[in-house]
């Protein structure tokens, strides 16, 4: 393996503290096929080199995007990805474009986070001293264009501007409505694991059938208009998993667990 700065290499404990991650994390990456260490001492000890950290700043960094791993296996490894380029410069190449593609995400969201921050200060300071409150300067940063970056991360940019358009084209009464529909398919879907509900049961399948045609109403979803493709589902429910911010709609990881594994099997019925 080729390293980008020399040959130094660390422990996996040292890994774990850098990354902010556990050692156990880093061997079941090992076991699913998507970050190997450099090399194993006669301790038995995992050691990862630069190249290794690279890779492994990258499978963070999708995670927090919200992709499970077998997605983020893809992402690094799928015909595309470093591992097909065949060289060391091709392999690095391919990792700084990478790189700089999540960089403009981060960037992105820390503009988001700052503005969110300013306009909550801006709340608190008006009301201690007695002022008026400004609509406009409440929500500044609340706006659902925050996750462009992210939507066209995922699946393109295409798909970002058709929902976009279709957004911006609703009547408040629409999106209102839209909100409310939303809000009932999450509250169903919460109680429904919190009954301890089979998700291959008719009452979770009907769910998961709301639950894709409400998917199939949005303009740039995969196979919108129709039924989304199978694969699209079934990465939706690995992502409300992965990402804590959809769990918390269904109650945490345990109600999305159980979203994800009743589309897993209307898609594998169905679609």
């Amino acid at each position: 393996m080729s390293t980008t700065t020399g040959t130094a290499d660390w422990s996996i404990q040292e890994v774990a503290r850098l990354a902010g991650t556990t050692s156990r994390t880093l061997r079941h990456y090992d076991a699913v096929g998507l970050l190997a260490p450099t090399r194993v001492a006669s301790n038995g000890y995992r050691h990862y080199d630069a190249d290794a950290l690279v890779r492994l700043q990258r499978i963070l960094l999708l995670r927090d995007l919200g992709l499970g791993l077998p997605a983020i296996r893809d992402a690094l490894d799928g015909p595309d990805g470093p591992a097909s380029s065949g060289t060391g410069t091709g392999e690095r190449d391919a990792q700084v474009a990478a790189l700089r593609h999540h960089l403009g995400w981060l960037r992105a969201e820390r503009r988001r986070l700052a503005r969110q921050i300013a306009s909550v200060e801006r709340t608190i300071t008006t009301m201690e001293g007695g002022g008026e409150l400004m609509a406009d300067d409440m929500f500044d940063g609340f706006d659902h264009t925050q996750y462009e970056a992210e939507v066209t991360e995922r699946w393109g940019a295409d798909a970002y501007a058709r929902g976009d358009a279709w957004w911006r084209g609703l009547s408040d009464a629409d999106k209102q409505g839209f909100k409310d529909q939303v809000a009932r398919l999450h509250a169903d879907w919460t109680a429904a694991a919190e009954a301890g509900v089979d998700p291959a049961s008719d009452e979770a399948q009907d769910l998961a059938r709301r639950h894709v045609e409400w998917l199939g109403s949005v303009p740039g979803t995969p196979g919108a208009g129709a039924a989304p493709v199978k694969e699209y589902v079934v990465g939706l429910g690995d992502m409300y998993v992965a990402d804590e911010r959809f769990a918390k709609n269904y109650g945490g990881v345990e109600g999305a667990t159980f979203v994800r594994d009743a589309l897993r099997t209307y898609a594998d019925r169905v679609l």
